[in-house]
């Protein structure tokens, strides 16, 4: 399983890859802005990716739209300090799989995964 986490935070990148080497995911693509992770997940073959929503040059959200718009179905995580019902709402409607709220606990992280991850 190949995983794209895209974050501007290259310590969250960190937390994340941890979070996802402990669960056994060790194959993983990282993007530091929307733009990246739009042209990482076009020239790679992702099976998850987990992206924050506040980023440079394009939002988690255009993230989801853009690779949604595309026709694919690859499970997407929000992983977001944006926990508004509204923010919420858009990206469900954009087409997000799941959400996780920062900060979030190594186990928190590991439940989302263990809905998607078949590793």
């Amino acid at each position: 399983m190949r995983v794209l986490v895209a974050d501007d935070s290259g310590i969250m990148r960190k937390i994340i890859i941890r979070s996802l080497n402990s669960v056994g995911v060790t194959d993983i693509v990282e993007a530091a802005d929307g733009q990246e992770a739009i042209n990482a997940y076009n020239s790679n073959d992702i099976d998850l990716i987990l992206t924050d929503w506040n980023m440079p040059n394009k939002s988690g959200l255009d993230v989801v739209t853009e690779i949604r718009a595309q026709g694919s179905n690859v499970p997407i995580i929000m992983v977001t300090t944006e926990a508004q019902k509204g923010q919420v709402i858009a990206a469900i409607q954009a087409g997000v799989s799941d959400y996780l709220t920062k900060p979030f606990e190594a186990d928190d992280l590991r439940a989302k995964l263990d809905k998607f991850v078949t590793a």
